[in-house]
């Protein structure tokens, strides 16, 4: 990819198009120039590994690529503009160099690319923010009197960030194995994108009045805390935890079996621990497409709907999520099929005749009654429970 004529030439003036600058924000001023702080700028030398040498243009230019088509991929990055001030490094080129490769070599579309560059942009932006919000700035207050914040903040940064580095490439490429792997196993093309999932969303009841009533560090602590032990449970039972919304979760998992899992333990969890406030889950199961680690869909909806009208404490789940359930022989069709089976099973015991079939049912269901949701039209819920020991 070359630049555009319009752009090239030592002599060029630079184009009006605003360019942005190599560090992620949030609802920042688009125009901010770079900072000049002393520390900043040797911390920035020391993440980056490079100095500052280019403005936009330049880095463009030297890069090979249009300015329009950078402008786009700082932007997905989510890097704020700096008009045309010298605040790019080597990297920055570089970055440049490697999307606009993977375009000219058809490995991607330049559409493609701008998602690759705002996925990846939008969930390091979120783990850097967490990390100085929650880990560097409690470590980077001076343990002893009469040492600043500039004297602890250099050497603990260059301390941390090949350790960081390295685990957050481990991490990454563990991701990825597993996200590979349940793209190879997809029955079709098309089941690589518009997937059969069980989707569920759970929602502590209250929380807007919590928000009244709670000082902000203690509000912070709850939904801390909400959300590690939900992120904890979907983890460890096999599903996928697609956001956290605060007081709110949305997780996926490939089959009905595990999200019921999930869904019973969340509620255990919360119904155990007297500081937290009730909590609602509701699941559905059905086609759900997949975008830059997000799902969209009427299976989504559905089970947002579920969870707002399901009571406390509880799991609503959706038809189609029942007779998943019950395909898979993880609950039965009704409870008096369950109490036939047992009893047929105990007569023949009492005949001296071991069964050659029990019925082992994880969970239970209870048909709710049909009501209408909005933009869903009419819907049967049922409950969902566990039946004998987990």
């Amino acid at each position: 990819m070359t630049v555009d004529d319009t752009t090239s030439g030592a002599g060029a003036e630079p184009p009006s198009e605003p360019s942005v600058h190599a560090t992620p924000h949030h609802e920042v001023d688009h125009t901010a120039e770079p900072t000049d702080d002393p520390l900043a700028i040797r911390l920035e030398q020391l993440i980056l590994g490079a100095d500052r040498r280019y403005t936009p243009f330049q880095a463009a230019r030297t890069a090979g690529v249009s300015m329009d088509l950078a402008s786009r991929f700082w932007r997905a990055m989510g890097f704020a503009d700096i008009g045309q001030a010298k605040a790019l490094t080597e990297a920055d080129v570089l970055a440049l160099r490697r999307l606009a490769g993977l375009v000219e070599a058809g490995l991607l579309s330049e559409p493609m690319a701008v998602q690759v560059a705002r996925s990846t942009g939008q969930t390091t932006a979120r783990l850097a923010e967490w990390q100085i919000d929650s880990f560097l700035e409690g470590l980077t207050e001076p343990p002893e009197p009469g040492m600043t914040r500039t004297e602890v903040t250099y050497p603990l940064v260059e301390l941390l960030l090949p350790e960081l580095e390295e685990f957050l490439i481990y991490v990454w490429r563990r991701q990825l194995a597993a996200a590979t792997g349940r793209v190879v196993q997809a029955a079709d093309d098309d089941e690589m994108v518009d997937r059969r999932l069980a989707v569920g969303f759970a929602d502590l009841v209250g929380f807007t009045r919590l928000t009244r009533r709670l000082e902000e560090e203690e509000l912070g602590e709850l939904v801390e805390a909400f959300e590690t032990t939900s992120a904890d449970l979907v983890a460890a039972h096999g599903g996928r935890l697609i956001k956290t919304l605060g007081d709110e979760v949305l997780f996926a998992a490939d089959d009905a079996g595990t999200a019921a899992e999930i869904a019973l333990r969340l509620i255990e969890a919360m119904t155990q621990d007297e500081t937290m406030p009730a909590l609602r889950v509701g699941i559905a199961f059905g086609t759900v497409t997949t975008r830059m680690g997000d799902v969209f869909g009427t299976t989504v909806n559905l089970a947002s709907r579920l969870t707002s009208i399901a009571p406390k404490d509880a799991v609503l789940v959706d038809g189609a999520f029942a007779e998943e359930l019950t395909r898979t022989g993880d609950a039965p069709a009704s409870e008096a099929q369950a109490a036939e089976e047992a009893a047929a099973a105990e007569k023949e015991r009492a005949e001296g005749v071991e069964p050659l079939v029990v019925p082992k049912y994880r969970y239970g269901l209870q048909p709710m009654w049909q009501r209408p949701v909005r933009g869903l039209g009419v819907v049967e819920p049922w409950l969902l429970a566990r039946r004998g020991a987990s």
